[in-house]
């Protein structure tokens, strides 16, 4: 149950001491309209529903990014050799939320980005942490932020994400979409996932949205 004495930790050590706010790094004002943020970090399952009770995200839809598309369904992803990661796309208002503010979400209650290639017992590529981003503001907002992340020593353990380029996202199976709240009694989910939500909410009540 690695997560949730990560979700614990994280509600009485860093939201106590406040964790750091995305750097302020020279980028273009937000366009109107939605924006696209696709980010992986774990089983897609928590990260769904901790960015769907995020003000700000207009949808979700989990799938698999970093591989080809031949190889882009769960049963051929969990062999770990395809260069998919199990990931989030979340589209947002930037009105309301901004992408540093997502990453911030990301970084301090979505996942550990201080274990590579895992997170607690889910091991394999297909389980790393990684940013795909979507344009060169992205990329620079997101490697900012893990080099202030680091040189302040926020975590333990150095950052681990990694920073690509957005190639292709490729939609997961029906069954996968939303699969917290179609199951929220189920063992994995009760254990790992639900405890991030309730960090989301202890953490950042200005945030959450029910």
């Amino acid at each position: 149950m690695r997560t949730v004495f990560l979700a614990l930790a994280l509600s009485a050590g860093l939201a106590a001491a406040g964790f750091p706010d995305p750097p302020s790094v020279a980028t273009a004002p937000a366009a109107s309209g939605k924006q696209v943020a696709v980010l992986a970090g774990g089983c897609f399952w928590g990260m769904q529903g901790v960015f769907e009770h995020v003000k700000g995200v207009v949808d979700t839809e989990v799938g698999y990014s970093g591989g080809a598309k031949d190889t882009a369904h769960y049963d051929r992803i969990e062999r770990g050799d395809t260069n998919h990661a199990e990931s989030i796309r979340i589209t947002f208002d930037p009105s309301k939320i901004s992408y540093g503010q997502l990453l911030k979400i990301y970084f301090s209650v979505a996942h550990d980005p201080t274990t590579l290639n895992r997170q607690h017992h889910d091991v394999g590529t297909q389980y790393r942490s990684s940013i795909f981003y979507i344009g060169d503001e992205q990329k620079t907002v997101a490697e900012a932020y893990i080099k202030e992340l680091n040189d302040q020593h926020v975590f333990p353990d150095p950052v681990v994400t990694k920073v690509v380029p957005m190639t292709a996202f490729y939609r997961a199976e029906e069954y996968h979409q939303h699969y917290l709240d179609q199951n929220p009694t189920q063992p994995y989910i009760v254990a790992m996932d639900l405890p991030l939500i309730e960090n989301l909410k202890h953490q950042y009540p200005d945030w959450y949205k029910k």
